[in-house]
């Protein structure tokens, strides 16, 4: 028998929560001079806890060749990638009207 969600009351395989979360969120790219002159590339604002944000992580880290964290809710890349961070946000489903970018 399928689960169903206790937030939205659909079946599991209907849910649309995350879809929800993903649209209320207010995201910032921003890229940050860290020790001996290193860049990283800040994402802040992903803060729901329907979003898995370690899968988050694993995409942007695999579509942009390069290394990164989750540390107190914020996504830590290295590099400066703030110009294809936002492309690939909304390719997980992010709307582009929610992800501001700092350069």
């Amino acid at each position: 028998m399928n689960e169903v969600c206790p937030k939205c009351g659909l079946p599991r395989d209907l849910c649309v929560c995350e879809i929800i979360a993903k649209e209320e969120q207010q995201i910032t790219v921003k890229p940050i001079k860290r020790k001996f002159g290193k860049i990283i590339t800040l994402v802040e604002g992903i803060t729901d806890k329907s979003i898995d944000i370690k899968e988050v992580v694993k995409h942007l880290k695999s579509k942009l060749a390069c290394g990164g964290t989750v540390k107190e809710g914020t996504i830590e890349l290295q590099g400066n990638h703030v110009s294809r961070v936002k492309q690939y946000l909304v390719e997980l489903g992010f709307p582009e009207s929610t992800i501001r970018t700092k350069a």
